[in-house]
Protein backbone atom coordinates (compact mmCIF):
# COMPACT_ATOMS: atom_id res chain seq x y z
CA UNK A 1 0.00 0.00 0.00
CA UNK A 2 1.34 3.24 -1.11
CA UNK A 3 1.42 6.05 1.48
CA UNK A 4 3.10 8.80 3.23
CA UNK A 5 4.68 9.35 6.73
CA UNK A 6 5.78 12.06 8.59
CA UNK A 7 6.46 12.74 12.21
CA UNK A 8 3.79 14.95 14.02
CA UNK A 9 5.07 17.17 16.07
CA UNK A 10 1.93 17.74 18.06
CA UNK A 11 0.93 13.99 19.01
CA UNK A 12 4.61 13.07 19.10
CA UNK A 13 4.08 9.89 16.73
CA UNK A 14 3.94 8.72 13.35
CA UNK A 15 1.67 10.25 10.59
CA UNK A 16 0.10 7.86 7.79
CA UNK A 17 -1.28 9.17 4.77
CA UNK A 18 -2.94 7.18 2.15
CA UNK A 19 -3.86 9.46 -1.22
CA UNK A 20 -7.71 9.22 -1.86
CA UNK A 21 -9.55 11.54 -4.54
CA UNK A 22 -9.42 14.66 -2.28
CA UNK A 23 -5.84 14.23 -1.66
CA UNK A 24 -3.88 12.94 1.09
CA UNK A 25 -5.15 12.57 4.01
CA UNK A 26 -3.79 10.93 7.12
CA UNK A 27 -5.79 7.77 8.13
CA UNK A 28 -3.74 6.59 11.07
CA UNK A 29 -1.25 7.24 13.60
CA UNK A 30 2.09 4.86 14.89
CA UNK A 31 4.76 4.84 16.57
CA UNK A 32 6.69 2.74 14.09
CA UNK A 33 6.40 1.97 10.98
CA UNK A 34 8.34 -0.22 8.05
CA UNK A 35 8.57 0.65 4.72
CA UNK A 36 9.99 -0.63 1.22
CA UNK A 37 10.68 1.06 -2.30
CA UNK A 38 11.23 4.83 -0.71
CA UNK A 39 11.89 8.05 -1.47
CA UNK A 40 12.46 10.95 0.66
CA UNK A 41 10.52 14.71 -0.32
CA UNK A 42 11.06 17.68 0.45
CA UNK A 43 8.68 20.72 -0.86
CA UNK A 44 11.43 24.00 -0.96
CA UNK A 45 7.96 25.93 -1.14
CA UNK A 46 7.27 24.52 2.65
CA UNK A 47 11.04 24.55 3.53
CA UNK A 48 11.22 28.44 2.98
CA UNK A 49 8.00 29.43 4.86
CA UNK A 50 9.88 27.33 7.19
CA UNK A 51 12.83 29.14 7.17
CA UNK A 52 11.13 32.99 7.07
CA UNK A 53 8.65 32.32 9.52
CA UNK A 54 10.88 29.92 12.26
CA UNK A 55 8.04 28.24 12.62
CA UNK A 56 7.34 24.47 11.53
CA UNK A 57 5.08 23.08 9.19
CA UNK A 58 4.32 19.91 7.44
CA UNK A 59 6.79 19.71 4.13
CA UNK A 60 9.00 16.56 4.52
CA UNK A 61 7.84 13.02 3.38
CA UNK A 62 8.81 10.09 3.16
CA UNK A 63 6.73 8.13 0.64
CA UNK A 64 6.37 3.99 -0.10
CA UNK A 65 4.88 1.15 0.45
CA UNK A 66 4.22 0.00 4.24
CA UNK A 67 6.36 -3.27 4.81
CA UNK A 68 3.45 -5.55 6.02
CA UNK A 69 5.77 -8.13 6.55
CA UNK A 70 9.11 -7.86 7.96
CA UNK A 71 11.99 -6.56 5.79
CA UNK A 72 14.96 -8.69 4.38
CA UNK A 73 17.47 -6.98 6.81
CA UNK A 74 17.69 -4.56 9.95
CA UNK A 75 18.18 -1.17 8.64
CA UNK A 76 21.41 0.34 10.66
CA UNK A 77 22.00 3.99 8.72
CA UNK A 78 20.75 6.78 10.44
CA UNK A 79 19.26 9.62 8.14
CA UNK A 80 17.99 12.49 9.53
CA UNK A 81 16.19 15.76 8.15
CA UNK A 82 16.77 19.45 9.34
CA UNK A 83 14.64 21.93 7.65
CA UNK A 84 17.77 24.92 8.98
CA UNK A 85 20.66 23.24 7.20
CA UNK A 86 21.60 24.44 4.12
CA UNK A 87 21.21 20.85 2.38
CA UNK A 88 17.67 21.39 2.47
CA UNK A 89 17.27 17.75 2.22
CA UNK A 90 17.19 14.32 3.97
CA UNK A 91 20.81 13.30 4.84
CA UNK A 92 23.05 10.79 6.29
CA UNK A 93 24.26 11.62 10.07
CA UNK A 94 27.45 10.46 9.75
CA UNK A 95 28.49 11.67 5.78
CA UNK A 96 26.28 14.69 4.92
CA UNK A 97 25.50 12.57 1.69
CA UNK A 98 22.03 13.77 0.38
CA UNK A 99 19.56 10.55 -0.09
CA UNK A 100 16.79 10.76 -2.08
CA UNK A 101 15.41 7.05 -2.29
CA UNK A 102 16.01 3.91 -0.47
CA UNK A 103 14.83 0.14 -0.46
CA UNK A 104 14.11 -0.14 2.81
CA UNK A 105 13.15 2.10 6.24
CA UNK A 106 12.75 1.84 9.46
CA UNK A 107 10.85 5.04 11.13
CA UNK A 108 10.36 4.64 15.08
CA UNK A 109 9.65 7.98 16.21
CA UNK A 110 11.93 10.39 15.05
CA UNK A 111 15.06 8.06 14.23
CA UNK A 112 14.54 6.94 10.93
CA UNK A 113 17.03 4.27 9.61
CA UNK A 114 18.08 2.95 5.78
CA UNK A 115 20.16 0.06 4.82
CA UNK A 116 22.38 1.38 2.01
Amino acid sequence: MKCRVYYNLHKKCLSVQTKTEDGWRVTSHAACVAMKNVQFKVSEAGRQRVLKEQKKNVHAFIEGDLAFNSLNNTPKTLVRYNPYRPIGKFYVTDSDEVIDHASEVLINGKEILINK
